[in-house]
């Protein structure tokens, strides 16, 4: 292949870039050993770096088609993943859940470190805002359309072959961890509403519901092992 074609051939890092970055930083940054609040500092800013610099035509080109009944499906998948806990005394302590595979339910960042009110505040920016933006570039931009074709960039948002739809929620799944059965329903339903709406900024829209949901039930609960 000529140097031009190779040039011209649309490049996935502004799709992957953020959630590899944000994904690596999760693994390496507990070693790094950056103490509160720097280290929520960086956790945030790092990753918000690389949308804004990497990512920041997608980031801008979002946009929303379907607010009301995304924030909706935002709350109604908040419902769907604190259900088993709140409802079934000792679910997530069973075997299946947690295990060498899956792992334990942990928190990033301790609940003592989470009285700050600076870090506490960094970790709902952390949930509500770059998350939702980073996992869905990743998850429902691009992954799929990689999945269904190597020429990715040529299937347009929101087509699915089976496998593809199947394996993304797959996959989304594993990235829960030891909330894996319901980070396989999420991936599921936000899988079929971005084939539904086409829009992935609909789905960053409900996936912010979603964590910021989340946070506010964390936050007034103090059920801190939702924030992995």
């Amino acid at each position: 292949m000529t140097a031009p074609a190779l040039a011209a051939r649309p490049t996935a890092l502004p799709w992957v870039a953020p959630f590899a970055v944000f994904m690596v930083w999760l693994a390496v940054g507990p070693s790094l050993q950056i103490p509160q609040p720097w280290e929520s500092v960086a956790r945030v800013s790092v990753p918000a770096l690389v949308l804004l610099t990497v990512s920041r035509d997608l980031v801008f080109g979002l946009r929303v088609r379907r607010v009301g009944l995304s924030v909706l499906l935002g709350l109604a998948v908040f419902l769907l993943w604190i259900a088993p806990d709140q409802l079934v005394p000792g679910w997530r302590s069973h075997w299946l859940f947690q295990n060498r595979l899956t792992g334990t339910v942990t928190t990033s960042i301790p609940p003592t470190e989470l009285a700050d009110p600076l870090v506490a505040t960094l970790r709902v920016v952390r949930a509500a805002l770059l998350v939702p933006i980073l996992e869905e570039l990743f998850w429902r931009g691009w992954l799929p359309r990689w999945i269904a074709n190597t020429a990715w960039a040529q299937v347009p948002l929101g087509t699915y072959t089976p496998f593809a739809f199947l394996a993304t929620a797959a996959l989304f799944a594993v990235e829960h961890g030891p909330y894996w059965e319901v980070g396989l329903l999420c991936g599921v339903i936000y899988n079929a509403w971005m084939w539904k709406t086409r829009s992935l900024g609909d789905l960053v829209l409900t996936h912010a519901v979603t964590n910021a949901a989340l946070s506010a039930f964390v936050l007034v609960t103090g059920q801190y092992g939702y924030w992995m």
